[in-house]
């Protein structure tokens, strides 16, 4: 039989390692390629002008891309459930394929659509290719429940074996036989959006550091495994928050859109670590793919896993409610010129250090300010490029000591942390121009500098920059000891880290095997 197919693009926004476009293409004489702008996303999470620039150029490229193949790229808005009926009655679908999300909307989502499709005589082919591994099977290989430290998760995966190893992007060879029907009018019913005609204000636009698409993600994955040496003596605890060209290979937001298919960046590092001494997990490039997956196995198997309440891992704290505090810290107006300039990169540029995350993340929650890390997860969703629903609700509870990292003792200073890898303040003065002309000795701590020093600097604290908002060796003392008392009081569910959490719900990978098995 010769199918009329769609493949939904999500994320996976890429040729090159995707199984589901390869399982589209079989057997097939008509191919639709789909991206949907889902309602759900504009009106249900915060997402920043720099994410939708990165957005719109990847569907640019792939669009790019699909024409070299002599096939398009379809755009249509509307929630899922009701476009897809319409286009596979249009169009006289057969058969539906798009990569497994592991995220609750995603789910549902998708569930709704499998009840849909079978309705309307359509096959429906997942395929995974987002992570490293089957999530499900991660769990099930720890009799059902979810590994809850990263050395239980790695023995885990160490007995499945090796991830999968990629599939190739299709070539004209697999699109023999196979059209892709469009009219000349193609661009004004399917067209990619502009920024201006989603309505978003571009005056606020930052640099474009990091374009979007798979061409821009592979030209960078090549330049980074040219780097052997770096690559093999990788440890991400060693490199810099606040240098001013990033020390990591910021591949985060193309993996994180899947511009980077994981198991390609996976077995690319393989390949330059084969015969050479490399760093190991979990500080080094293959660690850091493995925290990703650490992370997406919690979110599977934890629910309410991006909130405090109801999620059985987390300990359960009496955070403050603090408008003032929050927005000072979102806009760049602590008074502490580390933190500021931390979220003045992050604001402007889209992406900034894991370990600048760390100090940030620190002093919102349990350092100083003591307001809930779901506020600092919706803060990092909207401006973070590679913002991902699993992993920034896994760092937020992470870096607040709710979860995974229990010494919640260990505060980082916003004034010492900054100066071990920057004493003379040149980021401060990249980001807060404000500050620039201060000297070494007060750029970390302007409010301690003689008035004259400040005259001289044209930076008066309190005018033209702001005091700080907390006093940092007194507040950290005493949140230290708010969060002994929340760990007394209200410690996880679960007291056994290690023990893990039986899963509750049912995946569309789940509903497929007892489907096959059936």
């Amino acid at each position: 039989m010769s199918h009329s197919s769609i493949h939904w693009f999500r994320k996976g926004l890429r040729l090159h390692d995707n199984p589901a476009l390869i399982a589209a293409l079989k057997d097939c004489r008509h191919i639709y390629p789909l991206f949907l702008l889902d309602p759900w996303y504009t009106s249900n999470t915060h997402i920043g002008i720099n994410r939708w620039r990165f957005l719109i150029e990847a569907l640019r490229d792939l669009d790019s891309s699909l024409k070299k193949l002599n096939s398009r790229l379809f755009v249509v808005s509307g929630p899922p459930t009701e476009v897809l009926p319409k286009l596979f009655e249009k169009w006289k679908i057969t058969r539906l394929t798009f990569e497994v999300d592991t995220e609750p909307y995603s789910q549902s989502r998708d569930q709704e659509v499998m009840k849909l499709a079978k309705e309307y005589g359509v096959e429906v082919i997942p395929k995974i290719s987002h992570t490293l591994y089957n999530i499900d099977r991660i769990i099930d290989e720890n009799n059902g429940k979810t590994p809850l430290t990263y050395v239980r998760f790695q023995s885990v995966v160490k007995a499945i074996g090796p991830p999968k190893k990629p599939v190739p992007a299709p070539t004209e060879e697999d699109m023999k036989g196979v059209s892709t029907p469009f009219s000349e009018d193609h661009e004004d019913e399917f067209e990619i959006p502009s920024l201006e005609d989603l309505g978003l204000d571009t005056s606020s636009l930052g640099p474009d550091l990091f374009p979007g698409g798979e061409q821009e993600a592979l030209r960078r994955l090549d330049e980074h495994m040219q780097r052997t040496g770096w690559v093999c003596k990788f440890e991400k605890p060693q490199t810099s928050p606040n240098a001013l060209i990033p020390s990591t290979t910021v591949l985060s937001p193309y993996v994180r859109f899947g511009c980077l298919s994981a198991r390609t960046f996976w077995w690319r590092l393989t390949d330059v670590y084969r015969g050479k001494q490399h760093s190991e997990p979990p500080v080094s490039l293959h660690g850091q793919l493995m925290w990703r997956e650490f992370f997406y196995t919690t979110a599977v198997g934890i629910p309410n896993f991006n909130r405090m309440e109801g999620n059985t891992n987390c300990v359960q704290v009496d955070w403050e409610n603090n408008p003032e505090r929050l927005a000072a810290w979102r806009e760049a107006r602590t008074g502490f010129p580390f933190i500021d300039a931390i979220m003045t990169q992050l604001r402007q540029e889209g992406w900034i250090h894991h370990l600048a995350r760390h100090a940030v993340a620190c002093f919102l929650t349990r350092g100083d300010l003591w307001i809930s890390w779901e506020e600092g997860q919706k803060v990092f969703e909207e401006l973070l490029l590679d913002a991902d629903w699993s992993l920034n609700a896994g760092n937020w509870q992470w870096l607040s000591a709710s979860a995974f990292f229990r010494q919640y003792f260990r505060v980082y200073s916003p004034i010492a942390f900054g100066k071990k890898t920057d004493k003379q303040g040149d980021y401060i003065k990249k980001y807060l121009p404000v500050l620039k002309k201060f000297p070494a000795e007060y750029i970390y701590e302007p409010w301690k500098a003689p008035r004259s020093i400040q005259e001289r600097a044209g930076c008066i604290v309190g005018k033209d920059y702001p005091r700080p908002i907390v006093e940092h060796e007194v507040v950290h003392k005493k949140n230290i000891q708010r969060m002994k008392a929340a760990y007394a009081k209200h410690s996880p569910q679960d007291k056994t880290p290690t023990r893990g959490v039986k899963r509750k719900a049912t995946s569309i990978m789940d509903m497929l095997e007892k489907k096959a098995k059936r």
